[in-house]
Formats: C-alpha cells, structure tokens, sequence
C-alpha cells in the first residue's frame, strides 16, 4: 500500500467518523450538565421550603413588633456602668 493512500484514508475517517463522535459526545455531557439530578432538586426545593418558612416567621415578627403604639413601648434602658453610681 502506498503511504498517501494511507494518509488519505486516515484523514477522511478521522474527518467523517472521528471529529463529528468527538462533537456529539460532547454535545451530550454539555446537555446533561444543564439539567438539574434529583438530589439537587431535591435540595433546591428543601432550600425553597425553608425559605418561605423564615419569611413567614420575618412577617410574623414585624407584625408582633407593629402592633403596640409608641407610647406603650417602655423607653429604652441605658446600660449601667460603674461610674453610675
């Protein structure tokens, strides 16, 4: 066989066969990376839950805090120090 024989050969298989495996095998991890796995999912949606918890449990203090007028509220205490005395 002659060795241009073999180097054409060698080219039109890795141009047709090669390169378009190589473009499809990454093509499909490209794809699969943008899907979520159920673990994540799973975690997303627990981190989802909680914070829709602390956000009721924020709207529940703001209102306990909004509920007494102002002069009900007691003044606020000053810290004592030693030289207070």
């Amino acid at each position: 066989m002659d060795p241009e024989f073999i180097v054409a050969i060698v080219a039109v298989v890795s141009l047709f066969i090669v390169f378009p495996g190589m473009v499809f095998h990454y093509i499909t991890l490209w794809r699969k990376q943008n899907s979520l796995e159920p673990d994540d999912e799973r975690m997303l949606e627990d981190l989802w839950r909680s914070a829709k918890a602390m956000e009721r449990r924020i709207e529940t203090l703001e209102k306990l805090t909004d509920t007494q007028p102002d002069d009900e509220m007691p003044a606020p205490r000053r810290p004592r120090s030693s030289f207070d005395q």
